[in-house]
């Protein structure tokens, strides 16, 4: 692996980002018509590679059960508003209209409420009742004490999901959540992240994960590398779980775990070369936040922009641009990749000759920086 120079005393691997890298076509084509987009993860079935970022702005429970419809993967928040308040509307509505000075004081404020268990348990029955995959997700320090209740209420699949997770978490203060106990004991498909390295993933996959999510402080809300000065480029931290995959492929006699990532996608272009990297599926945040009919009304936050110690994320802008159907499938009616995502995916992968996700990742990519006018 080639490094660089950074000065006499240190060195470092070079990584790129998807704005790095591009796709190159290769000598056959074929219909978009005629290409297939879907996506199973255990014995889970979807038409599109796409889950929903557990984000108030992103996901409530109707948008979820709308986004399942439309034959994605809705994951909800269980740390969010909508299981700390029976009625969360009026919060959201505040925090749509709050100063950008005063946001992050506000929001902290807000979010300092109790979570209710019988709010996880109504808000992932009303999603089950409609016919489509639950999905909840908890962060790992809120993971012992919420899981029964979320299993209990008959979730589909679990995600714990931090800005980074690992296998082998090590506190003084208390016991650690053990990964490969926990998911091992637990009846249903776990996906845990997010992870950067080859090592870290590798780890992951070792504990019975069903699914690992790739990113650290790439999204369009995270201020992570200016906070902490951390961040993983996300065409290589894909290309490198990928790796991990498939060594633990050979390693654990035949077992998948699937790859999905989480962070930096934000346009279908972001979404093609993160499946050339080698993702099997994408976690949409602010691609999904710029729905007209999403929970944050054009504005997108996470968890980090309301850390009671440490925030680092915000609430940004991101606009309503069209609803969360022209979105994923068009008409495309602006020329940016932020509509008509999915038909977007379909025409690369036809323009490229690939028939299904599984193959596209076979596809040819190069280095390629973009240099915008």
């Amino acid at each position: 692996m080639t490094e660089i120079e950074i000065g006499r005393g240190k060195r470092g691997r070079r990584s790129y980002s998807f704005d790095d890298i591009a796709v190159v076509p290769s000598r056959r084509t074929r219909d978009p018509e005629e290409v297939s987009v879907s996506w199973q993860i255990d014995a889970y079935h979807f038409s599109i590679p796409v889950i929903a970022a557990p984000m108030d702005s992103v996901m409530s429970p109707q948008t979820a059960i709308a986004l399942g419809n439309l034959g994605g993967l809705p994951v909800l928040d269980l740390e969010g508003l909508w299981t700390r308040y029976e009625d969360p509307e009026p919060f959201i509505e505040e925090i749509v209209g709050l100063d950008p000075a005063k946001a992050t004081a506000r929001m902290q404020q807000i979010y300092a409420e109790e979570i209710k268990p019988e709010l996880i348990s109504e808000r992932l029955h009303e999603v089950r009742r409609a016919g489509v995959t639950v999905a909840g997700a908890l962060s790992p320090q809120r993971t012992q004490q919420h899981w029964k209740t979320v299993v209990d209420a008959g979730c589909d699949l679990f995600v714990i999901r931090g800005t980074t997770v690992s296998a082998e978490h090590v506190s003084g203060r208390a016991e650690p959540l053990n990964l490969t106990r926990f998911i091992y004991e637990l009846d249903i498909p776990v996906i845990v992240g997010g992870a950067a390295s080859y090592t870290a993933a590798l780890h992951l996959m070792r504990t019975g994960a069903a699914g690992v999510l790739v990113g650290f402080g790439g999204g369009a809300a995270h201020t992570t590398r200016r906070t902490l000065g951390i961040q993983a480029p996300m065409a290589s931290a894909i290309a490198d779980v990928a790796a991990a995959r498939r060594d633990y492929l050979d390693e654990s006699g035949g077992r998948y775990v699937h790859v999905i990532a989480d962070g930096g996608v934000g346009t279908s272009g972001d979404i093609v070369k993160a499946i050339a990297c080698g993702a099997d599926a994408v976690m949409l945040g602010a691609a999904l936040a710029r729905a007209s009919d999403a929970p944050g009304q054009g504005f997108h936050w996470g968890p980090e922009a309301h850390h009671g110690e440490l925030p680092r994320g915000e609430r940004v802008e991101v606009g309503a641009t069209a609803p969360l159907q022209e979105i994923l499938f068009g008409p495309g009616r602006v020329a940016d990749g932020t509509t008509n995502v999915i038909g977007a995916l379909r025409r690369a992968m036809a323009t490229t000759g690939y028939s299904d996700v599984k193959e596209f990742q076979r596809v040819e990519v190069v280095v390629a920086p973009y240099q915008q006018d």
